[in-house]
């Protein structure tokens, strides 16, 4: 955990599960719609939420385009990304910087959300694909990069300056990412041999020997994010749930969703404990509402205490 998420942690899990803003439910665990249907194409990807609980999703009306969506559901294109460019996982830093995995270009670009002043911030022309992104605590990105028709894949490395180094090629169609609220283990799952990983991340951020966690019988992986406690939310496409598992592999809950194909989801709301979930089939947002803050939004919170 960050150095002071323990120190919240105590006041977090006791806050209200509601919000007059926020219309979402007030029983946790279960999902409706944000968006109407048709609002995002069927690339919609990689939801994360601003510190002012905006939800940004890619490919909003358009491909290439990151769509904005306020937390009341209504939905704007908020940038266009240049040339080929299409995005797909996005995370924050504590800045409030956007980083966008372009699988196209085999970019990240950094996106100023205030001035939507957009530059890349690290190119890989050997990528076959980055695919989620991940946030270390020191800054570190690490992307997911898998080779679809090889069912195999990557994992890459990025420092603070945009410098990528190869830190893992011996896995399968690694697609979602996250790295644990205590910046030890790098998590990955993949999707074609359902199967989740953890990598020990070393002092100089590159990875250890991977761990397996659990792999699942049936069904494909697609995004993945953590809550403060360390508990691991994955979608399972085709099967239209999330499950809710230990870091251990134990799992705790499965949501069902309004839609079979779950792409990617976060945290947000006004306390971090409503869980955005993009969802292909119908080509929306969804959401519900869990009892653990997620671990980005903790990020938020101390780059208040310590801008």
């Amino acid at each position: 955990m960050y150095r002071s998420g323990l120190f919240f942690l105590s006041s977090v899990l006791a806050l209200p599960c509601g919000s007059a803003q926020t219309p979402t439910p007030e029983k946790p665990f279960i999902a409706r719609a944000l968006t109407q249907p048709g609002e995002f194409t069927l690339g919609i990807e990689g939801p994360n939420c601003d510190s002012d609980g905006n939800i940004f999703a890619v490919n909003f009306a358009k491909q290439q385009t990151i769509g904005k969506v306020a937390p009341l559901g209504k939905g704007e294109t908020f940038v266009t990304l240049p040339g080929k460019s299409t995005g797909n996982g996005i995370v924050f830093d504590r800045k409030g910087m956007m980083f966008v995995a372009d699988y196209v270009e085999h970019k990240v670009w950094r996106i100023d959300p205030k001035t939507k002043a957009m530059t890349v911030f690290a190119h890989e022309p050997k990528m076959s694909q980055p695919n989620d992104l991940a946030l270390a605590p020191d800054g570190t990105l690490y992307a997911s990069d898998p080779d679809w028709a090889a069912s195999t894949g990557r994992i890459w490395k990025m420092d603070t300056q945009g410098k990528v180094s190869l830190v893992a090629s011996d896995i399968g169609t690694c697609n979602g990412i996250e790295v644990s609220p205590g910046g030890k283990w790098l998590y990955v799952n993949e999707s074609v041999q359902r199967n989740v990983w953890k990598f020990p991340i070393q002092n100089n951020g590159t990875l250890g020997e991977k761990q397996l966690i659990k792999q699942f019988p049936n069904f494909g992986f697609d995004g993945m994010r953590c809550d403060l406690l360390g508990n691991l939310y994955i979608t399972r496409y085709g099967k239209g749930t999330v499950v809710i598992m230990t870091p251990e592999g134990r799992e705790l809950q499965e949501i069902s969703l309004p839609g079979k194909k779950p792409s990617n989801l976060c945290f947000g709301g006004p306390d971090g404990k409503t869980v955005y979930v993009t969802e292909v089939e119908n080509t929306q947002l969804l959401q519900f509402r869990v009892e653990v803050p997620g671990l980005s939004w903790m990020r938020f919170q101390e780059a208040t205490r310590h801008p």
